[in-house]
């Protein structure tokens, strides 16, 4: 059953969502070569903490494992569910993907963006480009009367035309009072497949992309996903709002944003 925002959660959700991309928008500020991923995540406890809301992150359970980050880091060949660490320091030609999900006053908000340390390779530069580009691709199918399938077939085609590949492992969802909700939204499939898309819905549409291929594992520390072949992997992710005039994405920062 996929959730149907009523006006008030809608309300709510606008907020969230607000925060966490004024969180995001403010982090990149701190991304530079000779940080730690461990200085970033701090940067990310305290930006939320001023907001008056709560990271989702920071204690997620999964079996009997809690997540221990305040968000989600992860470098290079690191896909998603990277742990902010002392010994892991951004250097030039480096990309990484920051990750924010928070709570505030019931809600959720989730939005990535793949960013680049200094001056990369072009065809990583290209990496981050399609898979930014195939997010807003994806977007756009969010459309009252599409499937999730459309906005599946969309991101993969455009992906793979690009000679990339979308991963397998990790979908998109829905996102509300929790931060996985129904439906999955996979970055591969069929058009015309899938749940009907419906007004009122939020969804968390996020392309994970690699350069090479589309296979990855999981670290011994039970959270972090790399490539299988340890190829860069890019990842962009919006919370949209569908509605009968068209999507509307809620993940937009504040236009004062709030100094740690």
């Amino acid at each position: 059953m996929i959730p149907i925002k009523n006006k008030e959660g809608i309300a709510r959700m606008r907020e969230s969502c607000a925060i966490a991309a004024t969180v995001l928008n403010r982090l990149k500020e701190f991304v530079q070569p000779g940080v730690t991923t461990y200085d970033l995540d701090q940067a990310v406890r305290d930006l939320i903490a001023q907001h008056g809301a709560r990271s989702a992150c920071y204690g997620y359970q999964l079996g009997s494992r809690r997540y221990p980050g305040y968000s989600c880091l992860s470098v290079n060949e690191e896909v998603v569910h990277g742990i902010g660490s002392l010994k892991r320091v951004l250097r030039e030609g480096d990309i990484i993907s920051l990750d924010v999900v928070i709570e505030y006053n019931g809600y959720i908000g989730d939005n990535a963006t793949t960013v680049a340390i200094g001056k990369i390779l072009p065809r990583v530069a290209d990496l981050l480009k399609v898979t930014e580009e195939a997010l807003y691709l994806g977007i756009q199918q969010a459309q009252v009367g599409n499937r999730i399938g459309d906005i599946s077939h969309t991101v993969q085609t455009f992906v793979e035309s690009h000679g990339f590949s979308v991963v397998r492992d990790m979908v998109g969802h829905g996102v509300g009072t929790s931060m996985h909700e129904e439906p999955q939204i996979p970055n591969f499939g069929r058009r015309n497949s899938g749940e009907k898309i419906k007004p009122g819905m939020t969804l968390a549409i996020e392309p994970m992309v690699n350069l090479g291929h589309y296979r990855t594992k999981t670290l011994s520390d039970g959270w972090t996903v790399v490539t299988a072949d340890l190829s860069p992997s890019a990842h962009f992710e919006h919370t949209v709002l569908t509605t009968e005039k068209g999507p509307e994405i809620l993940t937009i920062p504040r236009a004062a944003s709030v100094s740690v």
